[in-house]
Formats: C-alpha cells, sequence, structure tokens
C-alpha cells in the first residue's frame, strides 16, 4: 500500500524522495493549483515563498553544516538547488522558479510517485507523512487539532534566544522572584539611567513588515493577538512603566552587586535541558533583526549576547512537538503517522527539507520492519529533531538551525569560527558512522 505523504513543500517533496528512493510507493497530495495558500503564488512544488536564500554556504556555520549533511542523506533539494545557484556571496541562494521547476521535474517523473492534485480535508487512516506548512488549509488544520488534542498552536510572536555562553554572568545572575524554587531564570538588573536608554531606543526602533496574509490579524499600531503574546515594543508604547510592572518588574530580586533591588530586570529562562540556550522572557517582538541586535544588546548582560533566533510574529500553524512526537517525527501515540517541515516546530527553508529528509527514512525503515535509529545528537538534524521531540521544553517556539542547540565541546575554543568548524567536523563524522550503519 503507498504511504501518503500531504503537502508537495520542501518537507513533503523530501519525505516523498526519500520513500521512492528506498522502493515504496507514494501518493503525493498538494492542492496546488486547484487552491493556494495566501502566501503561495507558483503552481510548481518547493516554492519558495519569502527570501531565495538558504542561508550560509561555509561549512563552519549553522546552516552550512545542515546543508552538509542534506547533502550525506541524500537531499533532493540539495541536488536541485545547487543546479540553480545564483550570486549571493557566502550564502546559498537560488533561481526560485527554476528551483522549483527542477523540484516538481525530479518528483514528477518518479515512478514511484503519484501526484495528486487535490485538496485533503481530513488525516488519513495508515502510513502518512504530514507536511502541509505553516499554513496548513483550515480544514485539515482542524482535523491535526482533534487527533492532537489541544497541541495545534496559531503562533503570533515568539522571543529572541541568546546561547547561554554569550551572556555576560559578571552582570546578570541566577535567581527566582522572593528566592521560591530552584534559581530558575537568569536576571538581567538595570538601573534608572540604563533602562531608560533602553525604553527610548525600544519605541523609536523600526518594526519588520507585516506579509499581506497576516494584515488581517495585525494592524499597524494595534497588535490583535492574545495579551500574553504582545510585542514588547507595543506595550512599551504605552508608558514608560508599563513594562516595568509587566515583564520588566524588579520586585522579589536583588542585585548581588549593590544588595538592592534594580530599577528594571530583563529575565531569561532556559530553552532547552541542557541550559545552552536562554529566551529573553516577554521579548514577543514584530522589530527587524538588525534592529532586535542593536536594541536588545542594551539589555545590561546581553551586550555581547549572540542570537540564536531572532524574535517573529507572523501566522504559523505547529504541534507542540514536545508533548506529540518522537525524534523521529512520528506520534508517540500513534506511530505511524509522521509529521514534517515547519508544522513540527523547525523554522526555515533547509530546516524544514531536512525534517522532511529524516521523516521519510524514519517511515521507510518502519515498513520495512527495523528499527528506527536515532541522529547522534552531534549533527544538527539530530540536535533539532532531539530539541522539537524533548518533553521537558516548556513554552516551546519554533526553532531554526544554530550551534546552541548542539551538544558542547569536552574542550574549550575561545575563537568561535575555530569552535564552529570543529563543531561541524565532530557532527559531519558522527553522521557518516550513522550512515555507514544503516
Amino acid at each position: 500500500m503507498a504511504v501518503k505523504v500531504i503537502g508537495a513543500g520542501l518537507a513533503g517533496c523530501e519525505a516523498a524522495w526519500q520513500l521512492a528512493q528506498h522502493g515504496h510507493e507514494v501518493e503525493l497530495y498538494e492542492m496546488k493549483p486547484e487552491k493556494y495558500t495566501p502566501a503561495h503564488k507558483y503552481q510548481g512544488f518547493a516554492e519558495l515563498v519569502c527570501s531565495n536564500s538558504l542561508k550560509a554556504e561555509r561549512l563552519a556555520s549553522a546552516a552550512g553544516m545542515l546543508k552538509e549533511e542534506m547533502r550525506r542523506l541524500g537531499s533532493l533539494t540539495m541536488r536541485c538547488a545547487d543546479k540553480c545557484r545564483v550570486s549571493a556571496g557566502g550564502a546559498l541562494a537560488v533561481d526560485r522558479k527554476l528551483f522549483s521547476d527542477l523540484v516538481t521535474e525530479q518528483i514528477r517523473s518518479c515512478e514511484k510517485i503519484k501526484v495528486i492534485s487535490e485538496e485533503v480535508t481530513s488525516v488519513p487512516n495508515g502510513c502518512c507523512i504530514i507536511a502541509t506548512g505553516p499554513l496548513t488549509a483550515d480544514r485539515l488544520a482542524q482535523d491535526i487539532s482533534r487527533i492532537c488534542g489541544e497541541q495545534l498552536y496559531f503562533h503570533d510572536a515568539a522571543a529572541p534566544i541568546v546561547s547561554f555562553e554569550s551572556i555576560d554572568m559578571s552582570k546578570a545572575f541566577f535567581a527566582s522572584r522572593y528566592g521560591r524554587g530552584e534559581a530558575d531564570y537568569i536576571n538581567c538588573p538595570m538601573n534608572k539611567e540604563e533602562y531608560l536608554r533602553f525604553y527610548n531606543e525600544l519605541i523609536n526602533a523600526e518594526s519588520a513588515e507585516l506579509k499581506e496574509f497576516d494584515k488581517e490579524h495585525f494592524s499597524k499600531d494595534n497588535f490583535k493577538v492574545y495579551e500574553g503574546c504582545m510585542p514588547i515594543e507595543v506595550l512599551a508604547k504605552r508608558g514608560e512603566d508599563t513594562m516595568r510592572f509587566g515583564p520588566l518588574k524588579p520586585v522579589g530580586l536583588t542585585d548581588p552587586r549593590t544588595d538592592r533591588r534594580p530599577y528594571a530586570v530583563v529575565q531569561l529562562r532556559a530553552e532547552n535541558a541542557a541550559g545552552t540556550m536562554y529566551n529573553i522572557v516577554g521579548f514577543q517582538t514584530n522589530l527587524k533583526f538588525p534592529e532586535q541586535k542593536r536594541v536588545f544588546s542594551l539589555i545590561t548582560g546581553l551586550e555581547n549576547a549572540d542570537f540564536l533566533r531572532y524574535g517573529v510574529m507572523h501566522r504559523n500553524t505547529f504541534i507542540n512537538s514536545p508533548k506529540l512526537l518522537t525524534e523521529f517525527f512520528n506520534l508517540r501515540e500513534r506511530p505511524e503517522l509522521f509529521f514534517a517541515g515547519q508544522m513540527t516546530g523547525v523554522e526555515g527553508y533547509i530546516e524544514s527539507a531536512a525534517s522532511g529528509i529524516f521523516a521519510g527514512l524514519n517511515m521507510a525503515r518502519m515498513i520495512e520492519g527495523r528499527p528506527l535509529r536515532p541522529l547522534p545528537d552531534t549533527t544538527m538534524l539530530g540536535a533539532l529533531s532531539k530539541y522539537i521531540s524533548d518533553s521537558a521544553v516548556e513554552n516551546f517556539q519554533p526553532m531554526g538551525c544554530n550551534m546552541g542547540v548542539l551538544p558542547e565541546l569536552p574542550e574549550r575554543i575561545k575563537n568561535k569560527q575555530e569552535k564552529y568548524q570543529v563543531l561541524a567536523d565532530r557532527g559531519l563524522a558522527a553522521l557518516d558512522e550513522y550512515i555507514n550503519g544503516l
């Protein structure tokens, strides 16, 4: 019986391709050209909606490392991207129409893949991979919600994440309010002068342009979001002291440098069990990325912060993967049902495609009655798959590839590029061993 793959975006195409390369029949469902999401315009598969860049090429980078892993796993995306690249400095960018055409041609000419052009409105029975993206059609999203309970999220805003090692802990400190429980938060204390400088830069910072299909949810100055998802810059514009009575309230905290309560405190909370990544609590934002780097670096202790993910604000349907998925991208309660792409909480083109590769590979092994083998967590794809399935993760938000998700090296390397190269070499060596073991 053919495996059903829903969605012919990057993840769906990669999943279908992996299954076909392992000799399995695939029915690939795609609602285009009969129906389009608000973001899609081109009838081809693997349409790149926003940028035409697949991020950095150099191996000593998270994106470069992930792309090399994809190549070694037989990625259709990378094969096509390498054939239609355009000049983009140190990044891999593509002619998006040619890229889509190449992927579409490869998929349609594959004897093992049958393309079915129709909208799927409910989750099929049997072996299935759902890869419908962040703009999943309403009826299918409702049925996914039925299966996942209340674990299907409509993602309005997310806060930035920084690496722990880049936080200046000579200024910041671990503590919980009033000393209750364990010291779970990193606190960045500010005096009045520091706070006012940050406040003034924040309210005058430049916001990102909203996509047309998001404007029905957000207006320019009055964001129609849950109060808990209010962008920090919008909250700040309500008054000079508003943040100090909200996410920056200093009550119950004492700055060990002064033995006094700070004027304001920015808190950071661990994003993963290893404690290598911290999100800035309450800092959901729609500021442009360079503005986030400039303004948030004014926070005491974050002057040299390494931003692993910037805050974003857009429509994004995704499941609460840590509560639902295994590291193989299938449901714990329904193993024959896999998810792939941005719906799982991986964010970005190559991350989505990579998740499709691994979901397809695991589905093939399941059908063949072979055990599923986890990727080493020293690989970028392995680390991402463990992040999205880590049951210890609270307040789950989508994550793109970054060096912060990888386990630390046993030795400390001060030079960042040297460290990243060692991390990449370690991960690729582990991947080669994994592939040989298959």
